[in-house]
């Protein structure tokens, strides 16, 4: 029997980061940036975003799709991770403002007097000057960064690890998981969390020291840094679910009794993956945030949440690739309907306001789908695959002499 590599057993990563390839060649050959200006800077941004979101997703995939742990709290970790980045960002660009208004004094400020300065310019909206803790490592590009992985990791490890010891699952555990993100927003809409309460954080288009550099060359840097990011989760969660990891995964997702009965720690599992996603899903709004140039604490309601399980149900759960198809799909027509881009229908008595028929469209769409095609968008790739589909290989492979068994790990991703 022939050894399979890792590529090889997984033959949508070839086409995926294929595709990938050419879609960020073509949108940098048509920016404003390094192009002839086909698509302007503001479309570049939502495409931006929109790999972003097939980044998040791809996450939700893996613990839902793959692993049967149904989060509605993904995004939260997502909104955390652009916090973290926004606050670097904020306090930095805060700084050369007042730093710049403060060099004409006739008594060069200190230290001491800037930084107080640097407070009252952020904190003044919400009626006050003084940094909370929080904020201690805010002037430190490299430790936000590095908390941008920290503090959605370390919020997924606990509550995953109290979730998963006391073996909440199903619909409980979706449950807690919407819990854990109503409480977190709820907690950031108060002007005392530190982080501006309602207002949010603004401004973050706006790189500190680059304020030279067009904002169309902006836009196409943070297009290429998501699109990289975007390849990289692609390929580190195809590892996750391939060979032996991937088949305990989807064991639990099917029968979780039988998988800790042959003596898996199906916690520690769960727990793996639940902290795995979570801090992809912060990396991912790090990148999000300053593309979009804001970030509040609607961003972390738990619709948000909700809207990420409809995007890799739309895009079909246990396919990576459906996933990002989905994500990309919903969030660009949302954009498009939204955005103003489909024109009204006059009915006489009524108008078609689209900017406000969006989500009872949405909903229908996921009703229909979950109902008429249940494998998603990424089922229609089935119906290609399945004429050059490979024979089913049989052998000696099962607990019993003969028995029929596919080979581990060769199923597509």
């Amino acid at each position: 029997m022939t050894r399979q590599t890792f590529l090889t057993q997984n033959r949508s990563i070839f086409w995926f980061l294929l595709a990938l390839a050419v879609f960020v060649l073509i949108v940098t050959v048509l920016s404003e940036a390094t192009g002839n200006g086909m698509i302007s800077t503001s479309f570049v941004k939502t495409l931006g975003k929109t790999l972003c979101l097939m980044l998040v997703a791809i996450a939700m995939d893996v613990v839902w799709g793959y692993t049967g742990i149904l989060s509605l709290g993904h995004m939260a970790f997502f909104g955390i991770g652009g916090y973290m980045i926004g606050m670097w960002l904020m306090y930095a660009r805060t700084e050369i403002i007042v730093s710049e208004s403060l060099r004409a004094a006739a008594i060069p400020p200190t230290p001491e007097e800037i930084h107080d300065a640097i407070g009252t310019q952020i904190f003044g909206v919400v009626g006050s000057s003084d940094f909370p803790l929080i904020w201690a490592f805010a002037s430190s590009f490299w430790a936000q960064l590095a908390l941008v992985v920290l503090v959605p990791g370390v919020l997924a490890l606990v509550f995953g690890w109290l979730a998963f010891r006391s073996r909440v699952t199903g619909v409980y555990l979706s449950i807690l998981t919407q819990a854990m993100t109503l409480a977190l927003s709820l907690y950031l809409f108060q002007n005392d969390s530190g982080l501006r309460g309602n207002n949010g954080l603004s401004g973050l288009q706006n790189l500190p020291g680059l304020d030279a550099v067009p904002q169309a060359q902006v836009s196409i840097a943070f297009f290429w840094a998501s699109a990289v990011a975007l390849g990289a989760g692609y390929l580190l969660f195809a590892w996750v679910v391939s060979g032996k990891m991937g088949s305990v995964i989807r064991g639990i997702r099917d029968n979780e009794s039988r998988v800790r009965f042959l003596g898996y720690h199906v916690e520690s599992y769960k727990l793996f993956v639940f902290t795995l996603t979570g801090i992809v899903a912060g990396i991912a709004g790090a990148l999000y945030y300053p593309q979009a140039g804001i970030i509040n604490p609607n961003e972390i309601a738990p619709i948000a949440s909700i809207y990420l399980a409809v995007w890799v149900a739309i895009g079909g759960r246990g396919r990576l690739y459906g996933a990002a198809l989905g994500a990309a799909f919903v969030s660009l027509l949302s954009s498009w309907f939204t955005g103003g881009g489909v024109p009204s229908i006059p009915l006489g008595f009524y108008t078609i306001q689209w900017t406000d028929w969006w989500l009872v469209l949405l909903g229908v769409s996921f009703v229909a789908v979950t109902l008429l095609a249940p494998k998603g968008i990424g089922g229609l790739f089935d119906l290609i695959t399945a004429r050059h589909a490979v024979p089913e290989r049989v052998g000696d492979l099962g607990p019993d002499k003969g028995a029929r068994r596919t080979v581990e790990g060769e199923e597509e991703r």
